[in-house]
């Protein structure tokens, strides 16, 4: 059977391509410690689990408004102003089916084939297939390691031509664990002031910040930043809820009205009883619950990065969001270790999984083939045995 152009385009996610070999490893009883996951290890806190089995046995089971039911966008909006300093009615909110979605859909509904999207290095594997996908193109942006990974106000202004429609901004960031400091976004916002620029601002990873790291969400910067801004979160990260797949946007009125048709269209809404659990979410328990996760990310955060640099060859900076370390490992690049020439982030990454029983994520595939992830979100006993690995590994 024919398969179209733009789906044979579209490579699998390098994420879930390296999470399922270690799947299939594990399977044939291989000891396999992976650092490829990009989800919390907690369970979904009991109080939203509860709420979501109350609406089941309440009947919330049929279809609701493609873009979510009111209850739940007023409760999102409730959040963004109390929060984020954001003021948006519930009409300019749309619950979309997981964050993937939020970006697919949002791009949908802005590029034009043709339309430029600046995105700066490292990127999130998704973005520049969504991007592709609306027949947009990338044009990417290669920060440097001095400047932690972040696009400089010269690089933006340089990066910016008549073709230019969006900048995406995802702080804190997956995969690189920096945050941009709200004196880094104002100044970034100013250089789009009496530009034709939309912002996607990919905010999923705001409640897991470290030490003193302020979140700031770009919209609020100015009048100037809420108009041309897409707030793209979800509750994937902060409530350990990945497989529940919801996500939302909050933007100008005429963007998310358009995203409600097409969601209209491509899916519906996002399960009904799965809403009314995200409406508890939002509710009291929440501080308790986020915190208890956030303080064992941090602890974690900690010690994988002063493992890394333990090593010699390796340099990572300690994360200031998220749950990744993003390290430099180009130092063991042109060696052989254990029969494997090792010539960038694949061949590191490959050569590791097979030898070493460790699975961690290269960098190229996120625009950076110095580096690669590994995610701290499992146990600490996991992270010294996979550190313990890789020094015995590099040591050979």
């Amino acid at each position: 059977m024919k398969v179209s152009k733009r789906a044979q385009d579209v490579p699998p996610s390098a994420t879930i391509a390296v999470t399922t070999r270690a799947q299939e490893l594990k399977a044939q009883g291989v000891d396999v410690v992976g650092f490829g996951a990009g989800a919390p290890d907690f369970d979904t806190p009991e109080y939203i689990k509860e709420a979501a089995i109350e609406a089941l046995k309440a009947g919330q089971t049929k279809y609701t408004a493609a873009a979510g039911i009111i209850e739940l966008r007023k409760a999102i909006a409730d959040k963004l102003e109390r929060e984020n300093g954001l003021k948006y009615a519930p009409e300019q909110i749309i619950v979309n089916i997981g964050g993937k979605h939020s970006v697919y859909e949002a791009m949908q509904a802005v590029l034009d084939p043709g339309d430029e999207v600046i995105l700066p290095t490292p990127y999130w594997v998704t973005y520049p297939e969504t991007i592709k996908l609306a027949g947009a193109v990338s044009r990417i942006v290669q920060t440097k390691k001095e400047n932690g990974y972040k696009i400089t106000t010269a690089q933006l202004k340089k990066a910016i031509t008549k073709k230019t429609a969006m900048l995406l901004i995802n702080s804190p960031n997956n995969p690189g664990g920096f945050t941009y400091t709200p004196e880094e976004l104002k100044a970034i916002a100013r250089v789009l002031e009496g530009t034709n620029v939309y912002v996607m601002s990919d905010e999923i990873y705001e409640k897991l910040i470290y030490g003193d790291t302020k979140f700031v969400s770009f919209a609020s910067l100015s009048e100037d930043a809420y108009n041309r801004t897409l707030t793209l979160n979800g509750f994937s990260k902060t409530f350990s809820m990945t497989g529940w797949r919801l996500g939302y946007t909050a933007g100008p009125l005429d963007v998310i009205k358009a995203m409600g048709r097409l969601q209209s269209h491509m899916t519906s809404n996002a399960v009904t009883f799965g809403q009314y659990a995200a409406i508890a979410a939002l509710g009291p328990p929440a501080d308790e619950a986020i915190e208890k996760m956030r303080a064992e990310f941090e602890r974690r955060g900690k010690y994988m990065t002063q493992r890394l640099n333990s090593i010699e060859g390796v340099e990572c900076t300690e994360a200031t969001g998220a749950f990744y370390c993003f390290p430099d490992v180009s130092g063991h690049y042109g060696r052989n270790i254990g029969g494997a020439t090792i010539n960038g982030s694949m061949d590191f990454a490959k050569a590791l999984l097979e030898q070493a029983n460790v699975a961690l994520v290269p960098g190229l595939p996120f625009g950076c083939d110095n580096n690669v992830r590994l995610s701290f979100a499992c146990s600490l006993e996991q992270i010294t045995k996979g550190l313990d690995r890789i020094e015995k590994w590099l040591a050979q």
